[in-house]
């Protein structure tokens, strides 16, 4: 009898223990950029999505950042691979292009038409979007500069994603955050860019946590007794 209790309390014990041992999703940040955002010629720990992982852990945000960098990418170049960036199937994405456009003096139409397909395909996979906006040095002409700003603030109201100001505002020209190229910036630097994008992607990350919370939560079955 002892041995018939115990089988049945091991049997009726199986699906609750299975369902509480089903592994979650894993949550995922998809940093898409170029070489801001791929850290070059630092170490990848010093990389500024490094340093957003150790500020996840801190906040207990079940996250894990994938650094998607390309030194030297554009947009047009971004948009080639962005299935690679779909594949990890994330939540989020800091998207982090167009500097390298600018330079180049690409027409800012075609710049935005780029952006506008790599947000408008993170969307249709139901990733999140933060957008990281950029400026143009004035060496293709003030108007160029002006419609390159507002590029940026456009396409955030248009989709109605987030938008980082310029991440490198406060880092440009000051020694202690650039690398000796005078561009990109050091492994602090780095840090500073972290915590500028970490202000918006930390409240834009627990609203995700959330909402992933709410689709996989099982509905609570009515009691029959």
């Amino acid at each position: 009898m002892f041995f018939a209790v115990l089988l049945f309390a091991l049997i009726a014990a199986l699906p609750a223990e299975a369902a509480g041992s089903k592994a979650a999703a894993p949550l995922k940040i998809v940093a898409f950029g170029d070489s801001l955002t791929s850290g070059h010629r630092l170490p990848q720990k010093d990389a500024y999505p490094a340093v957003i992982q150790q500020k996840l852990n801190a906040a207990g945000l079940p996250f894990t950042i994938v650094n998607q960098g390309i030194s030297g990418d554009t947009t047009a170049g971004a948009l080639r691979r962005i299935d690679r960036a779909l594949e990890l199937k994330p939540q989020i994405a800091v998207v982090e292009l167009g500097v390298n456009d600018g330079l180049r003096g690409v027409p800012v139409p075609q710049i935005r038409a780029n952006l506008e397909k790599i947000i408008a395909a993170f969307r249709d996979n139901d990733v999140d979007v933060l957008l990281c906006g950029m400026e143009a040095l004035p060496f293709n002409g003030w108007q160029y500069t002006i419609e390159f700003h507002r590029m940026y603030e456009e396409l955030a109201a248009k989709y109605d994603v987030p938008l980082v100001p310029f991440v490198m505002n406060g880092v440009l020209g000051n020694p202690d955050l650039i690398s000796d190229d005078g561009v990109h910036p050091n492994a602090a630097g780095a840090r500073y860019i972290a915590g500028t994008i970490w202000e918006y992607l930390e409240p834009f990350a627990r609203r995700t946590l959330e909402r992933a919370n709410l689709r996989t939560a099982e509905p609570t079955k009515p009691d029959t007794h």
